[in-house]
């Protein structure tokens, strides 16, 4: 099970929101490119970035620094955020980062969806944003209609390999992962499931690893490092 170091942009820095608020973002890191060599200079075997401006707008607000993220690091890198036309999709598809992640138009746009398993494959990741169970769309400022059970059950029937699930309330609060939630997810499909929310301490990252479900192949923390509530280091070894 891999750990993923999160970096999320908004207004060109890296932040942390709280609940997807984006009115409650915590400053870390002026500048992003030099965040993530340290990420992979303290042993990172893969990093997740997401443009916060480009899920709130709708259009890839910080494409140009993620392509240079991609561009200075090698170790690969999960990108997603704004991503709402094939426009976008052909930009990030030659970005140079390794995974791409469709949210709100993966929900919305069942024909962009179709495009992005055909010239992606198994490098795209679908989020599977929930708030009480249910889809979160535009940025997490949204409830869908759609139980993300069923959304992952479609999703491995258009050819769709892997997911991200995101608790959106449990999302910067350092209040504990919601492994319940994960365990019904990861039990109704056989999507490959990358965990995110809610991570605080190294029982947290310990209660996903023992999650019976094979298909959990990963965990992204971000607050709780940046936080120092333990080290990349003791995260990766908590999940080895």
């Amino acid at each position: 099970m891999r750990l993923y170091p999160a970096i999320d942009i908004q207004d060109g820095k890296a932040v942390r929101l709280r609940r997807g608020d984006f009115a409650q973002a915590t400053v870390f890191a002026d500048d992003p490119v030099e965040r993530a060599r340290q990420w992979r200079d303290q042993g990172a075997e893969v990093l997740h970035v997401v443009d916060l401006d480009g899920a709130r707008h709708g259009w890839l607000v910080n494409i140009q620094i993620v392509e240079r993220i991609a561009a200075a690091l090698d170790i690969p890198v999960e990108f997603g955020g704004g991503i709402r036309d094939r426009a976008a999709l052909e930009r990030v598809a030659g970005s140079g980062v390794r995974w791409v992640v469709m949210g709100t138009s993966a929900v919305t746009d069942g024909d962009l969806l179709q495009t992005a398993v055909a010239l992606l494959g198994d490098r795209l990741v679908v989020g599977v944003d929930c708030i009480d169970g249910y889809i979160a769309t535009h940025g997490w400022q949204e409830r869908s209609q759609t139980p993300a059970t069923e959304f992952a059950r479609h999703l491995e029937d258009l050819g769709v390999t892997r997911l991200l699930y995101t608790d959106v309330a449990r999302d910067g609060m350092l209040e504990g992962p919601n492994v319940a939630g994960l365990e019904e997810l990861a039990a109704a499909t056989a999507l490959e499931v990358i965990m995110s929310g809610g991570v605080a301490t190294l029982d947290d990252l310990r209660a996903i690893r023992q999650v019976a479900a094979d298909n959990v192949v990963g965990v992204i923390v971000g607050r709780a490092l940046y936080d120092g509530n333990f080290t990349l280091a003791e995260a990766m070894a908590a999940l080895a």
